[in-house]
């Protein structure tokens, strides 16, 4: 995504499922490299993943967004995979004036030929739908089928991005 097209000294991709996913791998005993993928493993432990995280969170929402941002030093930040009310909140209240909130959408259509099947009590859970209502988002990108017009709106948010970095130098 933008990512690349901004480069390494100016941008780092964050995620937020990293540290949650290390740190439930410790804690149970588990293959903390085969939690990354989308592997049967990972599967597996999703929901007991997700339980933890919750309880995590509940007693301190910044728990997992301060592991993820200590110590970057680029610029520019793309935290990948927020997916909670409270992880965008935490964002926005620390660095509001320089945030925008992004939603990358498809539709089920293109999600299940990607290999998507939607999984009762896990992709209708807050871990998967918790930014689906209460967020207004900044950019609304939409990644189907058509490569042409993702290219179009990912290259309007990279220029918004290169325009901020410039205004504010």
């Amino acid at each position: 995504m933008a990512a690349p097209r901004l480069g390494g000294d100016t941008c780092a991709i964050l995620r937020l499922s990293g540290p949650l996913k290390k740190q439930f791998a410790l804690e149970h005993g588990l293959d903390f490299e085969r939690l990354l993928d989308a592997s049967e493993y990972k599967e597996t432990y999703r929901s007991a993943m997700i339980r933890w995280g919750e309880e995590k969170r509940n007693s301190d929402p910044g728990f997992f967004c301060r592991l993820i941002v200590e110590g970057v030093t680029q610029p520019v930040w793309i935290i990948s995979d927020t997916r909670r009310r409270s992880d965008v909140d935490w964002f926005l209240s620390l660095y509001g004036p320089v945030s925008q909130t992004v939603r990358v959408v498809a539709s089920e259509e293109t999600r299940r030929s990607r290999g998507w099947v939607y999984t009762p009590e896990v992709d209708d859970a807050e871990s998967e739908c918790g930014l689906d209502t209460g967020v207004t988002f900044d950019w609304i990108i939409t990644n189907d089928s058509n490569p042409r017009a993702l290219e179009e709106q990912l290259q309007e948010l990279t220029t918004f991005i290169q325009r901020r970095l410039t205004e504010d130098v």
